[in-house]
């Protein structure tokens, strides 16, 4: 008599499993989940912005708090492309004029 287990174990070795990599092109790198992005460092920063604010930090660990704050922000600083601002972005496009009609428009 085949206990639960036993019965479970063969149908699930029998059932086809659905992977990540099925989906990607064979031979192409997968990234690593344990990876730190830029984007995730800003998120960091704004994380201890924000629970900084919230005093969630008790008045001992804000020096801490402060130096790591501070670091981060400058190897941000130094790895992170600029953000353009919304003003720098139109100065650095062409302007278009439209042509003038003929009769005058008036």
């Amino acid at each position: 008599m085949a206990t639960k287990k036993s019965k479970l174990k063969k149908a699930t070795a029998k059932a086809p499993t659905a992977t990540a990599n099925s989906a990607a092109p064979a031979g192409a790198p997968q990234p690593d989940p344990s990876a730190l992005s830029i984007g995730d460092l800003k998120n960091l920063s704004a994380i201890i912005d924000v629970a900084s604010t919230r005093g969630a930090f008790k008045a001992a660990e804000m020096a801490g708090v402060g130096l790591m704050y501070n670091k981060l922000q400058a190897f941000l600083a130094k790895v992170a492309p600029p953000e353009q601002k919304p003003e720098d972005a139109k100065a650095g496009q062409p302007t278009t004029v439209a042509p003038a009609t003929a009769g005058g428009g008036k």
